[in-house]
């Protein structure tokens, strides 16, 4: 499901208009990337719980070259389901 079908979704299951909708789904995007700015983690009772990891620098090899480089320490958007929607 790409951000359209989203839109649509949402907009049929709430009785919204797409447009209506569309400033939701952005509006829902805009807070939860906003809240892991501040490394604050957004949970959403029944669906899952966004945070930040930190990833520590680490050794890599450049696969066309085989020489090693080195990938720095970054943070990364981590996800973990609620068990209400585990497959």
């Amino acid at each position: 499901m790409n951000k359209a079908e989203l839109v649509a979704a949402i907009a049929a299951e709430a009785g919204l208009t797409k447009a209506a909708a569309q400033k939701a789904v952005e509006a829902g995007v805009n807070a939860v990337a906003g809240a892991l700015k501040k490394g604050e983690s957004v949970q959403l009772i029944g669906f899952g719980t966004f945070g930040v990891a930190e990833r520590a620098e680490r050794t890599g090899v450049n696969p066309a070259t085989g020489a090693k480089i080195v990938i720095p320490a970054k943070k990364a958007v981590k996800f973990k389901a609620s068990k209400a929607i585990e497959l």
